[in-house]
Protein backbone atom coordinates (compact mmCIF):
# COMPACT_ATOMS: atom_id res chain seq x y z
CA UNK A 1 0.00 0.00 0.00
CA UNK A 2 1.31 3.18 -1.16
CA UNK A 3 1.27 6.40 1.21
CA UNK A 4 1.24 9.84 0.23
CA UNK A 5 1.85 13.16 1.33
CA UNK A 6 1.25 16.87 -0.05
CA UNK A 7 2.95 20.02 0.99
CA UNK A 8 6.34 21.28 1.47
CA UNK A 9 6.63 19.44 4.83
CA UNK A 10 5.98 15.74 5.75
CA UNK A 11 3.49 15.99 8.47
CA UNK A 12 4.11 13.78 11.11
CA UNK A 13 2.37 12.68 14.17
CA UNK A 14 5.04 12.37 17.50
CA UNK A 15 4.20 9.25 19.71
CA UNK A 16 6.13 8.90 23.06
CA UNK A 17 5.85 6.31 26.13
CA UNK A 18 6.16 8.09 29.63
CA UNK A 19 8.18 5.72 31.67
CA UNK A 20 9.47 8.06 34.03
CA UNK A 21 13.32 6.88 33.17
CA UNK A 22 14.38 9.36 31.30
CA UNK A 23 16.67 12.43 32.07
CA UNK A 24 14.11 14.54 30.75
CA UNK A 25 10.07 14.83 31.16
CA UNK A 26 8.08 13.24 28.08
CA UNK A 27 7.24 16.42 27.35
CA UNK A 28 10.97 18.05 26.86
CA UNK A 29 11.15 14.71 25.03
CA UNK A 30 9.24 15.75 22.63
CA UNK A 31 9.40 19.16 21.91
CA UNK A 32 13.13 18.03 21.13
CA UNK A 33 11.92 15.24 18.97
CA UNK A 34 9.19 17.63 16.76
CA UNK A 35 12.74 20.22 16.91
CA UNK A 36 14.49 16.89 14.80
CA UNK A 37 11.96 16.37 12.64
CA UNK A 38 11.72 20.02 11.41
CA UNK A 39 15.44 19.90 11.12
CA UNK A 40 15.11 16.80 8.98
CA UNK A 41 12.42 18.54 6.76
CA UNK A 42 9.20 17.18 8.73
CA UNK A 43 6.53 18.96 10.78
CA UNK A 44 5.13 17.28 14.00
CA UNK A 45 1.34 18.02 14.16
CA UNK A 46 0.21 16.20 16.72
CA UNK A 47 1.55 14.31 19.95
CA UNK A 48 -0.05 11.26 21.75
CA UNK A 49 1.70 9.74 25.17
CA UNK A 50 0.92 6.60 27.00
CA UNK A 51 2.33 6.12 30.18
CA UNK A 52 3.66 2.78 31.44
CA UNK A 53 6.66 1.22 32.40
CA UNK A 54 8.28 0.52 29.53
CA UNK A 55 7.33 0.74 25.18
CA UNK A 56 5.14 -2.33 24.55
CA UNK A 57 7.35 -5.19 23.04
CA UNK A 58 5.12 -5.89 19.69
CA UNK A 59 4.04 -2.54 19.01
CA UNK A 60 5.29 -0.06 21.36
CA UNK A 61 2.12 1.28 22.50
CA UNK A 62 -1.06 -0.62 23.92
CA UNK A 63 -3.74 -1.37 21.82
CA UNK A 64 -6.35 1.56 23.01
CA UNK A 65 -3.44 3.89 22.46
CA UNK A 66 -2.70 2.47 18.40
CA UNK A 67 -6.30 3.34 17.84
CA UNK A 68 -6.41 7.02 19.50
CA UNK A 69 -3.22 7.40 17.25
CA UNK A 70 -4.75 5.98 14.15
CA UNK A 71 -7.68 8.80 14.57
CA UNK A 72 -5.16 11.50 15.54
CA UNK A 73 -3.64 10.55 11.83
CA UNK A 74 -6.82 10.94 9.83
CA UNK A 75 -7.85 14.14 11.80
CA UNK A 76 -4.31 15.52 10.87
CA UNK A 77 -3.61 13.91 7.29
CA UNK A 78 -0.25 13.13 8.83
CA UNK A 79 1.72 10.83 6.61
CA UNK A 80 3.69 9.15 9.23
CA UNK A 81 4.07 8.58 12.60
CA UNK A 82 7.48 9.00 14.66
CA UNK A 83 8.07 7.70 17.80
CA UNK A 84 10.35 8.77 20.18
CA UNK A 85 12.28 5.75 21.33
CA UNK A 86 14.21 3.36 18.84
CA UNK A 87 11.79 0.29 17.87
CA UNK A 88 12.74 -2.94 16.73
CA UNK A 89 12.31 -4.27 13.31
CA UNK A 90 9.10 -6.39 14.61
CA UNK A 91 7.67 -2.77 16.04
CA UNK A 92 7.64 -0.95 12.90
CA UNK A 93 6.22 -4.06 10.97
CA UNK A 94 3.42 -4.48 13.51
CA UNK A 95 2.47 -0.39 13.72
CA UNK A 96 2.53 -0.12 10.30
CA UNK A 97 0.11 -2.79 9.23
CA UNK A 98 -2.33 -1.53 12.41
CA UNK A 99 -1.84 2.10 11.69
CA UNK A 100 -1.38 1.62 7.76
CA UNK A 101 0.80 4.26 7.39
CA UNK A 102 5.31 4.99 7.49
CA UNK A 103 6.63 4.37 11.10
CA UNK A 104 9.85 6.19 12.15
CA UNK A 105 12.02 6.22 15.15
CA UNK A 106 14.04 9.00 17.50
CA UNK A 107 17.23 6.63 15.46
CA UNK A 108 15.82 7.22 12.22
CA UNK A 109 15.53 10.61 12.30
CA UNK A 110 19.03 11.48 13.89
CA UNK A 111 20.26 9.11 10.99
CA UNK A 112 18.78 11.36 8.89
CA UNK A 113 19.75 14.68 9.83
CA UNK A 114 23.55 13.28 10.06
CA UNK A 115 23.28 11.53 6.76
CA UNK A 116 22.33 15.20 5.05
CA UNK A 117 24.65 17.18 7.25
CA UNK A 118 28.13 15.32 6.66
CA UNK A 119 30.63 16.94 4.40
CA UNK A 120 33.88 14.75 4.70
CA UNK A 121 34.68 11.69 3.44
CA UNK A 122 35.15 10.52 6.82
CA UNK A 123 31.64 12.00 8.17
CA UNK A 124 30.21 10.44 4.73
CA UNK A 125 31.40 6.85 5.51
CA UNK A 126 30.79 6.99 9.12
CA UNK A 127 27.33 8.14 8.46
CA UNK A 128 26.47 5.59 6.44
CA UNK A 129 28.24 2.71 8.41
CA UNK A 130 25.37 3.75 11.04
CA UNK A 131 22.46 3.84 8.70
CA UNK A 132 23.34 0.32 7.44
CA UNK A 133 23.77 -1.03 10.98
CA UNK A 134 20.62 0.48 11.64
CA UNK A 135 18.84 -0.75 8.82
CA UNK A 136 20.01 -4.31 8.15
CA UNK A 137 18.50 -5.72 12.01
CA UNK A 138 15.09 -4.59 10.60
CA UNK A 139 14.92 -5.28 6.98
CA UNK A 140 11.80 -7.02 7.76
CA UNK A 141 10.22 -3.90 9.94
CA UNK A 142 11.20 -1.53 7.40
CA UNK A 143 9.84 -3.58 3.69
CA UNK A 144 7.56 -1.18 3.71
CA UNK A 145 8.97 2.04 4.60
CA UNK A 146 11.90 1.00 1.80
CA UNK A 147 9.32 0.36 -0.81
CA UNK A 148 8.38 4.18 -0.22
CA UNK A 149 11.32 5.64 -0.77
CA UNK A 150 11.36 6.31 -4.15
CA UNK A 151 15.45 6.13 -4.79
CA UNK A 152 16.17 8.44 -1.42
CA UNK A 153 15.64 11.54 -0.65
CA UNK A 154 15.87 13.32 -4.10
CA UNK A 155 13.80 10.99 -5.78
CA UNK A 156 9.67 11.35 -5.84
CA UNK A 157 8.18 9.95 -2.48
CA UNK A 158 11.06 10.59 -0.41
CA UNK A 159 10.79 11.95 2.94
CA UNK A 160 12.44 11.81 6.81
CA UNK A 161 14.74 8.70 6.97
CA UNK A 162 15.18 7.89 3.25
CA UNK A 163 18.85 9.98 2.77
CA UNK A 164 21.94 8.13 2.78
CA UNK A 165 21.90 4.55 0.78
CA UNK A 166 18.87 4.03 -1.46
CA UNK A 167 16.65 1.46 -1.89
CA UNK A 168 18.21 -0.67 -4.11
CA UNK A 169 21.13 -0.68 -1.59
CA UNK A 170 18.85 -2.07 1.27
CA UNK A 171 16.57 -4.12 -0.28
CA UNK A 172 19.41 -6.37 -1.03
CA UNK A 173 20.50 -9.23 1.06
CA UNK A 174 21.97 -8.99 4.28
CA UNK A 175 25.10 -10.67 2.83
CA UNK A 176 25.83 -7.67 0.02
CA UNK A 177 24.91 -5.31 3.01
CA UNK A 178 27.29 -6.85 5.71
CA UNK A 179 29.99 -6.52 2.39
CA UNK A 180 29.35 -2.98 2.37
CA UNK A 181 29.70 -2.58 5.99
CA UNK A 182 32.77 -4.23 6.11
CA UNK A 183 34.08 -1.87 3.34
CA UNK A 184 33.35 1.33 5.43
CA UNK A 185 34.69 -0.34 8.42
CA UNK A 186 38.26 -0.98 6.34
CA UNK A 187 37.91 2.60 5.01
CA UNK A 188 37.23 4.04 8.45
CA UNK A 189 40.14 2.23 9.68
CA UNK A 190 42.35 3.77 7.12
CA UNK A 191 41.05 7.34 8.43
CA UNK A 192 41.90 6.71 11.59
CA UNK A 193 45.53 5.31 10.79
CA UNK A 194 45.90 8.52 9.21
CA UNK A 195 44.37 10.47 12.33
CA UNK A 196 47.01 8.82 14.44
CA UNK A 197 50.03 10.06 11.84
CA UNK A 198 47.99 14.06 12.08
CA UNK A 199 47.99 13.62 16.42
CA UNK A 200 51.61 12.27 15.78
CA UNK A 201 52.50 15.41 14.36
CA UNK A 202 50.71 17.79 17.31
CA UNK A 203 52.21 15.83 19.63
CA UNK A 204 55.55 16.62 18.47
CA UNK A 205 54.86 20.08 17.97
CA UNK A 206 53.90 19.92 21.63
CA UNK A 207 50.86 22.32 20.98
CA UNK A 208 48.08 21.65 23.49
CA UNK A 209 44.92 20.80 22.62
CA UNK A 210 41.19 22.30 23.60
CA UNK A 211 38.01 20.44 22.79
CA UNK A 212 34.76 21.50 22.70
CA UNK A 213 32.26 19.71 23.39
CA UNK A 214 28.26 20.00 24.12
CA UNK A 215 24.86 19.34 23.80
CA UNK A 216 23.60 19.65 19.88
CA UNK A 217 22.60 23.52 19.50
CA UNK A 218 24.08 24.98 22.30
CA UNK A 219 26.65 27.72 20.44
CA UNK A 220 29.87 25.55 19.91
CA UNK A 221 30.61 26.51 16.41
CA UNK A 222 29.40 30.52 17.04
CA UNK A 223 32.17 29.90 20.02
CA UNK A 224 34.57 28.15 17.57
CA UNK A 225 33.77 31.12 14.75
CA UNK A 226 34.35 34.14 17.86
CA UNK A 227 37.34 33.09 19.09
CA UNK A 228 39.15 31.72 16.06
CA UNK A 229 37.83 33.17 12.80
CA UNK A 230 36.97 30.01 11.55
CA UNK A 231 34.33 30.66 9.37
CA UNK A 232 32.39 27.31 10.77
CA UNK A 233 28.56 26.98 9.21
CA UNK A 234 26.41 28.30 12.29
CA UNK A 235 22.38 27.53 12.35
CA UNK A 236 19.82 27.25 14.86
CA UNK A 237 19.03 23.70 13.28
CA UNK A 238 20.45 20.67 15.40
CA UNK A 239 23.44 19.12 14.57
CA UNK A 240 24.32 21.74 12.06
CA UNK A 241 28.45 20.65 12.66
CA UNK A 242 29.43 17.05 12.33
CA UNK A 243 32.94 17.23 10.97
CA UNK A 244 35.22 18.05 13.89
CA UNK A 245 36.73 21.47 12.65
CA UNK A 246 40.07 22.25 14.17
CA UNK A 247 41.89 26.02 14.13
CA UNK A 248 44.88 27.44 16.05
CA UNK A 249 44.37 30.06 18.78
CA UNK A 250 46.34 32.04 20.40
CA UNK A 251 45.92 32.75 24.03
CA UNK A 252 46.50 36.19 25.80
CA UNK A 253 49.68 35.02 26.85
CA UNK A 254 50.97 34.10 23.82
CA UNK A 255 51.03 30.58 23.66
CA UNK A 256 49.48 28.60 20.75
CA UNK A 257 47.33 26.25 20.91
CA UNK A 258 44.72 24.07 19.13
CA UNK A 259 40.91 24.77 19.38
CA UNK A 260 38.94 22.35 18.15
CA UNK A 261 35.14 21.78 17.79
CA UNK A 262 33.68 18.40 17.92
CA UNK A 263 29.84 17.24 16.88
CA UNK A 264 27.21 17.55 19.55
CA UNK A 265 25.59 15.22 21.44
CA UNK A 266 21.84 14.52 22.44
CA UNK A 267 19.75 12.08 24.72
CA UNK A 268 19.22 9.05 23.45
CA UNK A 269 21.84 9.23 21.29
CA UNK A 270 21.71 6.28 19.04
CA UNK A 271 24.50 3.38 19.66
CA UNK A 272 24.91 2.89 16.16
CA UNK A 273 26.37 6.39 16.38
CA UNK A 274 28.40 6.27 19.24
CA UNK A 275 30.07 3.49 17.47
CA UNK A 276 30.66 4.37 14.01
CA UNK A 277 31.77 8.22 15.17
CA UNK A 278 34.27 6.50 18.06
CA UNK A 279 37.61 7.19 15.97
CA UNK A 280 36.19 11.01 15.74
CA UNK A 281 34.56 11.24 19.75
CA UNK A 282 38.42 9.85 20.88
CA UNK A 283 39.87 12.68 19.62
CA UNK A 284 38.66 13.85 23.10
CA UNK A 285 40.35 11.76 25.39
CA UNK A 286 44.05 13.18 23.52
CA UNK A 287 42.25 17.13 24.34
CA UNK A 288 44.72 18.61 27.20
CA UNK A 289 41.21 20.27 28.32
CA UNK A 290 37.50 20.04 27.34
CA UNK A 291 35.34 23.33 27.10
CA UNK A 292 32.07 22.01 27.76
CA UNK A 293 29.72 24.65 26.14
CA UNK A 294 26.05 24.60 28.02
CA UNK A 295 22.78 26.21 26.63
CA UNK A 296 22.08 28.91 29.13
CA UNK A 297 18.85 29.40 28.34
CA UNK A 298 17.56 25.72 27.79
CA UNK A 299 15.16 25.29 30.55
CA UNK A 300 16.48 21.24 30.41
CA UNK A 301 20.39 22.72 30.67
CA UNK A 302 21.16 20.53 34.00
CA UNK A 303 19.55 17.11 32.18
CA UNK A 304 21.93 18.29 28.91
CA UNK A 305 24.18 18.96 30.98
CA UNK A 306 24.36 15.35 32.58
CA UNK A 307 23.66 13.60 28.71
CA UNK A 308 27.12 15.48 27.99
CA UNK A 309 29.12 13.96 30.77
CA UNK A 310 27.68 11.12 30.73
CA UNK A 311 28.66 10.40 27.47
CA UNK A 312 32.36 11.65 27.89
CA UNK A 313 32.36 9.16 30.75
CA UNK A 314 31.73 6.36 28.60
CA UNK A 315 34.31 7.86 26.39
CA UNK A 316 36.68 7.88 28.64
CA UNK A 317 37.19 11.63 29.50
CA UNK A 318 35.53 11.82 32.96
CA UNK A 319 39.16 12.99 34.51
CA UNK A 320 40.45 15.22 32.28
CA UNK A 321 39.98 19.43 33.38
CA UNK A 322 36.80 21.17 32.23
CA UNK A 323 35.56 24.56 31.77
CA UNK A 324 32.15 25.03 31.60
CA UNK A 325 30.82 27.72 29.16
CA UNK A 326 26.92 28.91 30.07
CA UNK A 327 26.06 30.45 26.94
CA UNK A 328 23.42 32.46 25.57
CA UNK A 329 23.45 34.49 28.67
CA UNK A 330 22.51 37.32 26.12
CA UNK A 331 18.68 35.94 26.51
CA UNK A 332 18.86 35.93 30.29
CA UNK A 333 17.57 38.40 33.03
CA UNK A 334 20.36 37.08 35.56
CA UNK A 335 23.35 34.83 35.60
CA UNK A 336 23.33 34.19 39.43
CA UNK A 337 21.74 31.25 39.23
CA UNK A 338 24.43 29.95 36.80
CA UNK A 339 27.34 29.92 39.55
CA UNK A 340 25.27 28.35 42.20
CA UNK A 341 25.68 24.91 40.46
CA UNK A 342 28.82 23.52 42.15
CA UNK A 343 30.80 23.61 39.41
CA UNK A 344 34.76 24.97 39.83
CA UNK A 345 35.51 26.18 36.64
CA UNK A 346 32.61 28.24 35.16
CA UNK A 347 32.23 31.01 32.50
CA UNK A 348 29.14 33.21 31.22
CA UNK A 349 29.21 34.30 28.02
CA UNK A 350 27.29 35.28 25.27
CA UNK A 351 28.99 33.85 21.55
CA UNK A 352 26.27 36.63 19.94
CA UNK A 353 27.34 39.32 21.75
CA UNK A 354 31.37 38.74 22.72
CA UNK A 355 30.84 39.14 26.34
CA UNK A 356 32.82 37.04 28.11
CA UNK A 357 35.24 36.17 25.79
CA UNK A 358 37.79 37.01 27.77
CA UNK A 359 37.01 35.50 30.48
CA UNK A 360 36.95 32.35 28.42
CA UNK A 361 40.71 32.94 27.33
CA UNK A 362 42.12 33.98 30.48
CA UNK A 363 40.02 30.12 31.96
CA UNK A 364 41.85 28.07 29.01
CA UNK A 365 44.95 29.78 29.62
CA UNK A 366 44.83 29.10 33.56
CA UNK A 367 43.42 25.39 32.96
CA UNK A 368 46.64 24.71 31.23
CA UNK A 369 48.83 26.56 33.09
CA UNK A 370 47.89 24.80 35.90
CA UNK A 371 48.65 21.85 34.08
CA UNK A 372 52.08 22.93 33.84
CA UNK A 373 55.03 23.15 35.87
CA UNK A 374 57.56 26.26 36.39
CA UNK A 375 60.96 25.31 35.19
CA UNK A 376 63.91 27.75 35.05
CA UNK A 377 66.28 26.83 31.72
CA UNK A 378 69.65 27.73 30.37
CA UNK A 379 70.00 27.44 27.19
CA UNK A 380 73.67 27.38 25.36
CA UNK A 381 74.48 29.60 23.29
CA UNK A 382 75.50 26.83 20.90
CA UNK A 383 72.14 25.48 21.42
CA UNK A 384 70.03 28.42 20.11
CA UNK A 385 67.64 26.79 17.95
CA UNK A 386 65.83 25.31 21.37
CA UNK A 387 64.44 29.08 21.71
CA UNK A 388 62.20 28.38 18.92
CA UNK A 389 60.79 24.73 20.72
CA UNK A 390 60.38 26.90 24.00
CA UNK A 391 58.92 30.53 22.59
CA UNK A 392 56.21 28.36 20.61
CA UNK A 393 55.61 25.80 23.31
CA UNK A 394 55.85 27.48 26.97
CA UNK A 395 54.99 30.78 28.88
CA UNK A 396 57.87 32.78 28.96
CA UNK A 397 57.96 34.46 32.82
CA UNK A 398 61.22 36.11 32.47
CA UNK A 399 64.18 35.88 29.77
CA UNK A 400 67.96 37.40 30.64
CA UNK A 401 71.29 36.78 28.61
CA UNK A 402 74.22 35.75 30.64
CA UNK A 403 78.17 34.90 30.12
CA UNK A 404 76.97 30.91 29.91
CA UNK A 405 73.74 31.53 27.86
CA UNK A 406 69.76 32.41 27.85
CA UNK A 407 68.33 31.83 31.12
CA UNK A 408 64.14 31.41 30.91
CA UNK A 409 62.14 31.10 34.09
CA UNK A 410 58.93 29.50 32.21
CA UNK A 411 55.68 27.39 32.67
CA UNK A 412 55.82 24.11 30.80
CA UNK A 413 54.11 20.69 30.22
CA UNK A 414 55.54 17.85 30.87
CA UNK A 415 56.49 16.43 28.05
CA UNK A 416 58.20 19.75 26.75
CA UNK A 417 59.69 20.13 30.27
CA UNK A 418 61.21 16.58 29.46
CA UNK A 419 62.45 17.62 25.92
CA UNK A 420 64.38 20.29 27.94
CA UNK A 421 65.58 18.30 30.84
CA UNK A 422 69.46 18.46 30.01
CA UNK A 423 68.43 22.32 30.15
CA UNK A 424 66.81 22.91 33.49
CA UNK A 425 68.50 24.17 36.63
CA UNK A 426 65.08 24.71 38.73
CA UNK A 427 62.31 22.88 38.53
CA UNK A 428 58.71 23.10 40.50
Amino acid sequence: MTYETTGDRERVILAGVDSGRFLMDIDSCLDELALLVETSGGEAVGRIVQKMDAPHPGHYLGKGKLEELKDLIALTDAAGVVCDDELSGNQIKNMEEALETKIMDRTMVILDIFAECARSAEGKAQVELALLNYRVSRLTGLGKSLSRQGGGASGPGGGIGTRGPGETKLETDRRHIRGRIDELNAELKNIEKQREVQRSRREKNNAAVVSMVGYTNAGKSSIMNLLTGAGVFESSRLFATLDTTMRKLELPNGTEILFTDTVGFIGKLPHQLVKAFRATLEELTYADALVHVVDAASANRAEQMKVVTDTLNELGCGGKPVITVFNKTDLLDTTAGLTDMGLNNVVCMSAKTGDGKGDLLAAVEDTLQRAKRRIKILIPYDRGHMLKLIYGNAEILSEEHNGQGTLIEAYADAELAGRLGPYIIFNK
